[in-house]
């Protein structure tokens, strides 16, 4: 078992050995000082975060899952991006899935022990009945949580991609992973504590992926989610921006096609630019594998 003091995530940050004196203004901007150096660690990983997300639209499109495995706060940083994705791309709450070592009340009060269980990481992913479609993440800053490590084991003889990310060099779970992802954030402000810069570094990887992923799953339009499910009052108006601001017209008559099609923001672009009804529209666009802009073209295609 690898050393946690030999870790760069549990060494000493020379430029705060001396927090506890310093003034609550001089704590706040050395926090934002290290901050910054998040996103460039970020940039040093866009090829191995790249790789992965082909896998997850490749996943995604033949009928394959994403999955969140981790233990504390790596695996609610997991579970904050899983959440949002229903709401957001309009996605069922299985597609996009966080697994947490301890179970769901582990979100809210941590279960001492569960990280460290390795066999827990992989009778937890046996549940999820995983295949080669889908795409395993298993995240854990210091790179040797047993729980991780056991659920990316499990998961490769399942033939599914498995992909680590963590925040150290050379890192145990790097060698159960198809694609591993290690983002060097360095020692953090209050030494040990990964909530910090690693854990936004976990949060900022997570949302690169599932966003880029829907983007090129045809979720999204231009830079609108139009698929987002207009579940109450802020997102039905939201939705009704979208439409006027995409076929330029008034509200008044972009709410009426929006109901029309029951708030579905695809739909009603479709049917606006493309002057079909309802029922053609969704014939369009599931032709064009749910891009709206290649739903548009066809219609012109067809009437040229």
């Amino acid at each position: 078992m690898e050393k946690l003091s030999l870790l760069t995530t549990e060494r000493s940050n020379p430029n705060t050995s001396r927090l506890d004196e310093m003034s609550i203004g001089d704590i706040l901007k050395t926090m934002n000082d290290e901050d910054q150096t998040v996103a460039l660690a970020v940039r040093q990983v866009i090829p191995q975060i790249e790789k992965t997300v082909e896998k997850v639209v490749e996943a995604f499109k033949n009928g394959g899952r994403l999955f969140y495995i981790g233990a504390g706060t790596s695996g609610r940083v997991g579970v904050m991006d899983a959440v949002e994705c229903p709401p957001t791309f309009g996605t069922s709450p299985d597609l996009v899935k966080a697994v947490l070592a301890g179970g769901e009340g582990a979100m809210y009060v941590a279960v001492e022990g569960a990280e460290d269980d390795e066999g827990l990481g992989a009778k937890d992913v046996e549940r999820l009945q995983i295949n080669e479609k889908d795409v395993i993440i298993g995240i854990a800053a210091s790179g040797r949580t047993p729980y991780v490590k056991g659920a990316l084991i499990y998961a490769k003889s399942c033939g599914a991609t498995t992909v680590s990310l963590s925040n150290n060099e050379n890192s145990l779970i790097s060698n159960y992973a198809d694609i591993p992802i290690e983002v060097i954030t360095g020692p953090e402000v209050l030494t040990g504590s990964t909530r910090l810069r690693a854990a936004t570094s976990h949060k900022m990887i997570l949302n690169m992926i599932s966003t880029t992923a829907m983007v090129k799953s045809g979720k999204v339009y231009q830079n609108l989610m139009v698929d987002l499910n207009a579940s109450n009052f802020k997102l039905r108006e939201r939705a009704k921006k979208m439409v006027c601001m995409i076929t330029e017209l008034d509200e008044k008559k972009a709410e009426s096609v929006l109901k029309e099609t029951g708030y579905n923001v695809k739909q009603a672009i479709v049917m606006i630019l493309a002057e079909v009804n309802k029922e053609r529209a969704v014939a369009l666009i599931e032709a064009a594998d749910g891009f709206v802009g290649k739903a548009v073209k066809l219609a012109s295609i067809e009437e040229g």
